[in-house]
């Protein structure tokens, strides 16, 4: 099965060069769900180009008849982040014209949706399918007021127009998967949503950071924090529903790398949820008894993030994806000073337990930047 491939301008440079998105579009025989992947929305997370690139090359080993629906995929899905640099550093966490994170600029209906009770109301009685048609409908009506805004005389800004070209990609998606990796050392892990943790053990992932607070820019949760809050209605009103709508974004390891380890859990896990959803038939998959795979989940809320006390060199730091104690010591600064005294060296320690999973990659720091982050149960 061979993709269709489409190429959408994005960005006119004032050299004349123009920046684009290639989109690869697997078309099923039969109809069925729309699944939509993204990589690389944050610059130095690389990893993510891989597993579509293999994507790339498994699905075109399927045949179409297998295939039920269609997958989207779109690597580089942000150049303007992919391409910055500082020095031979990648960064691109932050558009640098408006100093804004490229995964918080985006479009979320659900702040908008003052009357989403009223709208419950009158679709109480309807089958799911219609009610995710209707809502649907009204979705794609009120981002349409965004291109009306960017046509106009006045235009607006790129990171509106970037989020925008984005978004319309996936709005009618059923599966999202937003592919990241750490802008510095970490895991592989899984962001996941409400009521949604029966699948999410279908990545084969070891564990998980549930939303339990949000606000609904960044990429995976603009698209199903409309979906949520539709649900909460109905809830309200006495029917308990849930639409087989699912965002996720991967963490597949440290950034500016694309370790090997992280892409092949990356594909696997891709194909497994895939089959598991029925979008693809494919042998070996799903693995037997992968939804009963154990998977640790914590709270987002539990996460905690230590940045330094003072300047210095970050040394016998805790290794990334050990487990610590309250009150064990997790790094030492060697803290130098201009004031005629000897270096000294200060312990850090824990003060929660938990698993370390997110670290710097420079064990350089200045007062108040970023060492390491531990998440507890």
């Amino acid at each position: 099965m061979l993709p269709a491939v489409s190429t959408i301008p994005l960005r006119h440079m004032a050299s004349g060069d123009v920046l684009s998105l290639q989109v690869y579009k697997f078309i099923g025989a039969y109809p069925g769900k729309k699944v939509y992947i993204q990589s690389n929305l944050h610059g130095a997370e690389i990893a993510g180009n891989a597993v579509i690139h293999q994507l790339i090359e498994f699905l075109q080993t399927v045949n179409h008849t297998d295939l039920f629906g269609e997958i989207w995929l779109v690597p580089v899905c942000n150049p303007m982040g992919t391409n910055e640099r500082s020095h031979v550093f990648s960064s691109g966490r932050y558009c640098v014209y408006e100093a804004k994170d490229w995964n918080r600029i985006f479009w979320d209906y659900e702040k908008e949706a003052d009357d989403l009770l009223a709208f419950a109301k009158s679709q109480i009685h309807f089958e799911l399918e219609v009610v995710r048609k209707n809502y649907l409908a009204i979705i794609q009506q009120k981002i349409a007021k965004v291109l009306e805004k960017i046509n106009s005389y006045s235009g607006a800004s790129y990171t509106e127009r970037f989020s925008y070209k984005l978004q319309s990609l996936c709005l009618d998606a059923d599966y999202l998967i937003d592919l990241h990796s750490h802008t510095n050392l970490g895991l592989n892990y899984l962001y996941v949503f409400r009521n949604r943790e029966e699948s999410a053990k279908s990545f084969l992932l070891e564990f998980g950071i549930q939303f339990d607070k949000y606000d609904g820019d960044a990429f995976d949760e603009a698209f199903i924090k409309p979906w949520l809050a539709l649900e909460k209605c109905f809830k309200q009103l006495g029917r308990e529903v849930r639409f087989d709508v699912e965002a996720w974004t991967l963490e597949l390891g440290t950034g500016m790398q694309m370790n090997p380890s992280s892409v092949e859990k990356g594909v696997r896990g891709v194909k497994n949820y895939l089959a598991h959803k029925g979008v693809l038939q494919i042998p070996e998959f799903p693995i037997k008894d992968s939804i009963s795979h154990e998977m640790t989940f914590t709270f987002r809320s539990h996460a905690k993030k230590y940045y330094a006390p003072t300047g210095g060199m970050v040394q016998a730091r805790v290794e990334l994806g050990s487990f610590v104690k309250a009150g064990e010591r997790i790094y030492q600064i060697l803290s130098f000073n201009k004031e005629g005294k000897l270096p000294t060296v200060i312990d850090v320690k824990a003060e929660q337990d938990g698993l370390v999973y997110d670290a710097s990659a420079n064990y350089s720091v200045n007062e108040g930047e970023f060492v390491l982050g531990i998440i507890g149960k």
